[in-house]
């Protein structure tokens, strides 16, 4: 088997699982390609915030707000930037019936661990 369609149906297993994924690992080993490939196989709608952008960061403003109503996958990349975005995921996932499963992708920050 591939190693990449392992971690792959890895990370899905995990989806299918938990309301709430992360992966978290040094910079620059594919991280956001690994999600792009799950997102690309997940059966659900995929909404993807890269939060090195402004537009993105912008509509987090309020991520109770901007995530409740999102259904399907929600890739969070670049997560370490905005580590206040935790509570939020926990709050939304701890609600019962969610619709949704975060796909949580950073750095290992202190912040965000």
């Amino acid at each position: 088997m591939n190693p990449r369609n392992l971690e792959v149906n890895t990370v899905q297993g995990l989806l299918n699982r938990h309301p709430v994924v992360a992966i978290l690992r040094a910079r620059k080993i594919g991280k956001s390609t690994l999600a792009q490939l799950v997102a690309h196989q997940h059966k659900t709608p995929v909404t993807v915030f890269d939060l090195e952008n402004e537009e993105d960061l912008t509509r987090l403003a309020d991520p109770i707000l901007a995530l409740k109503s999102l259904s399907g996958l929600v890739v969070l990349d670049e997560a370490q930037r905005r580590p206040d975005l935790i509570p939020a995921l926990r709050v939304l996932a701890d609600r019962a019936g969610h619709p949704f499963r975060f796909l949580v992708l950073g750095n290992a920050s202190p912040d965000l661990l």
